[in-house]
């Protein structure tokens, strides 16, 4: 027999997760309530104002970020798969830490931590896509990049699974491409240390 304690903190605790996913699901049903023009506003401006902010708070960095996205996105996308999802997985853990008096501490650290890199490299993977539309129409400028992807952000509102897919898509461009600069993970080696010769030279 459990003691009485332990089940009435268990019935607790199912009572909170249940409030949590009622709460999780009443903002996405806000979310689905607005009209599409709405979403698509409220869309564009958010990508807009984060990635400009993003570039300009980290110069080096972000621009790194979307030129590594725009020159190998299969790599990227390799290394972002897994990525987004430990970032998503991350939130999702420290949603359910906080409902434990234990885990409150922790749960606040992997909720910001994941709040914070996933959106920004998620901006950058707009800007990335963004900057290879303009290029093929002739504008190489990141100025221009910002705008385009924050216009296919907002475009994609138009409806929720298709913006849960392009940003998921997004996520994983830019994810992949902040891991490849801040650990230096896909990089090629200098042509001396190569075991297979270029192409050119078979």
């Amino acid at each position: 027999m459990w003691p009485p304690s332990l089940l009435h903190s268990t019935g607790a605790s199912t009572r909170e997760t249940i409030a949590s996913l009622a709460t999780i699901q009443a903002e996405l049903e806000l979310l689905q309530s607005l009209g599409p023009f709405e979403r698509v506003g409220v869309q564009f401006a958010a990508t807009l104002l984060l990635a400009t902010v993003v570039l300009g708070l980290l110069q080096g960095y972000g621009t790194r970020i979307v030129t590594k996205s725009r020159r190998s996105p299969v790599i990227s996308s390799c290394i972002g798969v897994p990525t987004t999802f430990v970032l998503g997985g991350l939130a999702i853990g420290g949603t359910l830490l906080l409902e434990t008096s234990v885990g409150m501490f922790f749960g606040v650290i992997m909720i910001v931590l994941s709040l914070t890199v996933l959106p920004v490299l998620t901006a950058l993977g707009f800007v990335a896509v963004g900057v290879s539309v303009a290029t093929r129409l002739g504008q190489d400028r990141l100025w221009v990049g910002v705008l385009v992807g924050s216009l296919l952000s907002g475009a994609s509102a138009l409806s929720v699974p298709v913006a849960v897919a392009v940003t998921g898509i997004a996520a994983i461009l830019g994810t992949g491409a902040g891991v490849r600069i801040l650990f230096g993970v896909g990089e090629t080696t200098g042509p001396d240390d190569r075991t297979v010769p270029p192409a050119n030279k078979i």
